[in-house]
């Protein structure tokens, strides 16, 4: 990608952050319905807030971009007809939205021709913004200057901090082996974060996150922060995850092979 039109996305994406995080704040830790998405007795929750979020989003980016592509969790796929695709989740992580904790963000991803190239979280109640530029980046609005985050290098599973959104969405038999048989090695496992998680990851406080079941929407941005921090995300195969699915990503490489290992011996 031309130098010129990275700088434009990035600045651009942080624009979007910027106007998408009073609209969900609005609605934080205050009393809002919550309708069900799912059907057939499973709970897949949505809100104003997302809704607003992912509106506002589209809305600016159609100014800016008119020529780019959108998907989103919410309102689903705006064709495009330019090279560049915008992939949005407005909160990834609205179960925790909902029940007053700040382990969620917005999720802004960008595909050139359908690879990964740019992404970023915002988390506007704690202040934090996660992103990929030439390196990973981190930035408290509370005063911080921007600066470089890295994974760290942790290779062996023994040594290592394991993280997963939750065990229930581990649905099948082998999908539960798998992360049975890796936190059963891990030196400690800890559940929920969603996109949180890999940010820490990208910043070297996580070694291994394993999920089951994701969306593009939901790993698409993540994808560029953990591999320009020094990490890797792949599908359980080892495959480009950008399509979701099953995912590992490490921050080590040496790391993610034993992973992909032990849970392709099973």
């Amino acid at each position: 990608m031309p130098a010129a039109e990275f700088q434009a996305i990035v600045r651009v994406a942080q624009e979007l952050a910027d106007i998408s995080g009073p609209v969900i704040l609005k609605h934080f830790r205050k009393p809002m319905p919550v309708e069900n998405k799912a059907v057939g007795g499973a709970f897949d929750p949505v809100t104003k807030a997302d809704r607003g979020a992912e509106k506002a989003i589209v809305q600016a980016l159609a100014a800016r971009f008119p020529d780019h592509g959108v998907v989103g969790e919410e309102f689903g796929t705006k064709p495009g007809t330019s090279r560049y695709k915008w992939v949005i989740d407005p909160i990834d992580g609205t179960r925790s939205f909902i029940i007053g904790s700040p382990l969620w963000g917005t999720l802004i991803g960008v595909l050139e021709d359908e690879k990964p190239v740019f992404g970023l979280v915002d988390q506007p109640f704690t202040g934090e913004r996660f992103w990929s530029g030439d390196k990973a980046a981190y930035q408290s609005v509370r005063g911080s200057r921007p600066g470089r985050i890295k994974t760290r290098e942790c290779s062996r599973i023994e040594d290592a901090v394991l993280t997963s959104t939750h065990p229930d969405l581990f649905e099948t038999a082998e999908q539960s082996a798998a992360l049975t048989t890796l936190k059963s090695r891990a030196r400690l496992t800890r559940y929920g974060g969603d996109c949180y998680g890999y940010c820490l990851l990208a910043s070297g406080f996580v070694d291994i996150i394993i999920e089951a079941g994701l969306k593009s929407y939901d790993i698409v941005a993540l994808i560029p922060i953990i591999e320009r921090a020094g990490g890797v995300v792949t599908t359980w195969s080892g495959g480009d995850a950008s399509n979701g699915g099953d995912i590992i990503a490490t921050g080590n490489p040496r790391l993610h092979e034993d992973v992909l290992a032990q849970i392709n011996r099973l």
